[in-house]
């Protein structure tokens, strides 16, 4: 078998085998069980809290969790606007880098605090080390909320009757201290043994083959990339991201930062089997969205392995499969791997530019964002899924003559309404930001003309491309979009704080909403949920949500491409 598509096989395996573990471990943090970390981390989860005034023992109800979501965010979201206009004169700026534009620094305030990271600038020109510091701070943040409000959902799913569903600030902080920085410290450790600068020094001067002077910038990268994974992040360091030799070295740390991409979301499924007590429904779920994935995954690297016909036909040799926009140490099959990776999970950091991938590639890339269900980002990735299990819960019911019920608890039209609306906003934020695109590209090519460097099927591939990307929070890129204008700022800013937000507040509605209904025990007339036939009926679901609503674009895109060049 060819050696790169053994490194894939190897790096998912790898990912399975530590996720299951670590899931365990997940669940006993959210279950507040003992673990091997807690004499490390009790005194300093309790220091924050003292510091805080907080009382982390306080029970909430599923409002007053959103409410303290929502309050954080805030709050880092205007500390992060405060920084990031100010750069210029603040400390920790050995290279003398600018302050961003408002519409700028808002985009990249709303980017980091919603767990999307869409990067509009070049993280190493255009940031000081300080600017660097705290976007890293903000993917602790985001990630961690996104990981504790996954919590609440979990402990609302239990057999019981209650509305009562722990403490959103102590989930955040066990998540953050237990979870996130001590994969982190490992994570990061590796990438500086294999040559990931971790400095606060300024630019590095050095001499290359040709004799030339060249100017390097560094800083503290090892820490900045590892969270960036592990948190489903996907904010690069440096402009080109994970292509960067600084932020991956060599295929040691490519394996290492594919990993981290897919571990705690695929670990928060193992989670959820232990807190639950759930382990068929849990494989069921590991089912759905492994199913997907390969079906995105496998495609996209047999098209890149065997090269672009256009090259073809111009009688070059493609030995090495498509490798335009790809790094040599790394290879089209690895390449379309982290593509699929980082798009599936919201991380949308890259190792390769997505806007050089073959056609079908990108329409996988397009198809996992667009999905945002399988494995999705740290916590929320589950919340995308459990809108599905709502709806296909309703509809199985209705289709085999029972009372729509999961784990003991009547699905009514309230669940279905909120579902319904959760569902249908994903595609609502693509579509329509898309369409006011185009409309202005088209009205006014001249004015507009910036914005795309690939006119044609490709030009809209990549407008479609930068909306999905914004409301899957996922922050990867069409890089041939001319993005830092004030309206790709401004437009994408508002799709990711609605996207990012609205999803989070249904699933933790409908699921506070369950807690407090009367608990049914399983009888016989109760619709199993933990079937292969259901996992069947959660995929048919998705499949007709997304096609639906989205194959028209695909078709004047992405398809449209491919049928051009074969």
């Amino acid at each position: 078998m060819n050696t790169e598509i053994l490194g894939v096989i190897f790096m998912y395996a790898l990912v399975v085998a530590l996720a299951i573990p670590l899931g365990r471990y997940i669940g006993k943090v959210f279950s507040y069980q003992n673990t091997w970390l807690d004499k490390i981390f009790n005194p300093i989860d309790k220091l924050f809290f003292k510091l805080s005034g907080i009382n982390p023992e306080k029970e909430m109800n599923w409002k007053q969790h959103l409410v303290a979501l929502l309050t954080i965010n805030l709050v880092w979201f205007l500390v992060s606007m405060f920084t990031l206009m100010n750069m210029s004169w603040l400390p920790l700026n050995p290279d003398g880098n600018p302050s961003m534009s408002a519409d700028l620094a808002f985009n990249t305030s709303v980017s980091f605090v919603t767990n999307t990271n869409l990067q509009h600038y070049s993280g190493e020109t255009s940031l000081s080390y300080l600017g660097q510091l705290i976007l890293m701070l903000w993917q602790f943040i985001s990630a961690g909320t996104g990981i504790a409000i996954g919590a609440v959902v979990f402990v609302a799913m239990k057999e019981r009757t209650t509305e009562k569903l722990g403490n959103f600030y102590s989930f955040f902080v066990r998540s953050c201290t237990r979870i996130l920085f001590p994969l982190a410290m490992i994570g990061a450790t590796i990438l500086v043994l294999n040559g990931s600068p971790m400095t606060f020094k300024g630019k590095a001067t050095t001499t290359t083959l040709e004799g030339a002077t060249q100017q390097i910038s560094r800083g503290p990268v090892a820490a900045f990339v590892i969270i960036k994974q592990l948190g489903t992040n996907g904010g690069g360091f440096y402009g080109p991201n994970s292509t960067n030799p600084m932020e991956n070295p060599n295929y040691l740390t490519n394996i290492v930062e594919t990993a981290s991409i897919f571990l705690i979301p695929i670990a928060m499924i193992f989670a959820f089997r232990f807190v639950i007590r759930r382990k068929k429904l849990a494989w069921t779920i590991f089912g759905v969205m492994t199913t997907g994935f390969l079906l995105l995954v496998i495609p996209s690297i047999f098209s890149e392995m065997n090269g672009n016909p256009a090259i073809a036909h111009m009688g070059i040799q493609q030995n090495m499969g498509s490798m335009e926009g790809k790094e040599v140490r790394f290879g089209p099959a690895a390449s379309a791997y982290w593509a699929v990776n980082t798009t599936c999970t919201s991380n949308g950091s890259v190792n390769a530019m997505h806007d050089s991938m073959m056609p079908i590639t990108g329409m996988a890339a397009l198809l996992g964002m667009m999905v945002n269900s399988f494995y999705g980002g740290v916590g929320v990735g589950f919340l995308n899924f459990y809108i599905f299990i709502i709806i296909a819960v309703f509809i199985s019911g209705l289709m085999v003559g029972r009372t729509p019920e999961f784990l003991g608890k009547k699905i009514e039209a309230k669940e279905v309404k909120i579902a319904m609306i959760i569902a249908l906003l994903h595609p609502f934020f693509i579509l329509v930001g898309t369409a006011l695109a185009s409309y202005l590209y088209v009205g006014n090519p001249a004015e507009y003309a910036g914005w795309l460097n690939n006119p044609g099927y490709h030009g809209f591939s990549e407008m479609l491309y930068e909306f999905s990307s914004a409301s899957a929070n996922n922050g990867s890129g069409f890089e041939g979009l001319g993005d830092n204008t004030m309206f790709w700022n401004v437009s994408t800013g508002l799709v990711m704080l609605l996207a990012r937000y609205l999803p989070i507040i249904g699933p933790v509605a409908i699921a506070g909403i369950l807690a407090a209904k009367k608990y049914i025990p399983e009888g016989a007339g109760t619709l199993k949920t933990d079937t292969g036939t259901f996992g069947l009926m959660i995929f048919a679901v998705m499949f007709i949500v997304v096609a639906l609503s989205f194959f028209p674009a695909l078709a004047l895109g992405q398809l449209a491409e491919y049928f051009t060049l074969y």
